[in-house]
């Protein structure tokens, strides 16, 4: 890493971190962008939650926010850089240090301690007092995007960006682990950002499946602003009785959800797609 950050600098380290930054993002939100809104988007209609798709101002809007908060993430891993070369961190790069059943346990570890940061940054962040300030660009979107999963105001991206600083201070933690997290935070950031609720029928059925949030929980949020605070998993928002009252009666709704058909037979969803 020194001989790295001799030849291109930190200016060329953090340009790089945006870069790589640029590319998951475009290959996460573009792809689900691309393939379920663009190419399958007639087939799944009658998988729209809310039954419409934004306007394309909406998505720049979401383009706009994604880029700054990019650049604010990109600065975070100069930050996690300096903190590892000053022995801040309990970052490792040799696996037999701690062995593989730790770093899998590390993964996991690292997604609940996020969810739970999440849960209660973002419902801090819903106070009457820090809304406007911090988190109401991300609500512009009432029915998002992909592009959405990062379409922040940059004090919010601020808070979003801390939880690998605080977590690598106490949890040793390799570096692919964490770039394994990432992926997962960012597919899981997409997915919850789709409009589309590709979950099958059963899923909240399943008493250790509805544990895990779907698609609907994190749309109704966005919706109603008021529900719905978990990231990852439905566990918070059930200790706390912030699930929206209707979230498993409005996912069943979603899921069960027949395709129509026109008279010709071809496949004719009924939701109206706005602007796209």
């Amino acid at each position: 890493m020194n001989e790295v950050l001799d030849k291109i600098g930190y200016t060329g380290y953090y340009l790089f971190t945006l870069a790589t930054l640029w590319v998951r993002y475009i290959l996460m939100a573009g792809a689900a962008y691309l393939f379920i809104w663009i190419i399958y988007k007639e087939k799944l209609k009658h998988k729209i939650i809310q039954k419409r798709l934004p306007e394309k101002d909406k998505i720049f809007h979401e383009l706009k926010y994604s880029a700054i908060t990019l650049m604010i993430f990109a600065a975070s891993g100069i930050l996690v850089l300096l903190m590892k070369q000053s022995g801040m961190t309990l970052i490792y790069d040799k696996v037999e240090d701690y062995g593989v059943p730790y770093m899998i346990f590390s993964i996991i570890a690292i997604i609940f301690l996020h969810d739970t940061y999440f849960y209660w940054t973002h419902r801090l962040m819903h106070h009457p007092i820090l809304f406007k300030r911090m988190h109401l660009v991300h609500h512009k979107s009432t029915n998002p995007s992909p592009w959405a999963a990062f379409s922040f105001h940059p004090y919010e991206a601020v808070v979003e960006a801390g939880i690998v600083p605080l977590v690598i201070l106490f949890l040793p933690i390799h570096t692919v682990a964490l770039v394994i997290f990432f992926f997962y935070s960012n597919f899981l950031n997409v997915l919850g950002h789709l409009s589309f609720e590709l979950f099958p029928k059963g899923f909240i059925e399943n008493k250790f499946l509805r544990l895990h949030n779907s698609t609907t929980h994190h749309n109704m949020h966005h919706k109603y602003f008021n529900c719905n605070y978990g990231l990852y998993f439905n566990i918070w928002d059930r200790i706390m009785g912030t699930n929206h009252e209707r979230y498993f009666d409005t996912f069943r709704e979603v899921t069960h959800r027949e395709p129509e058909h026109s008279s010709d037979g071809t496949l004719d969803g009924s939701p109206e797609i706005q602007g796209v």
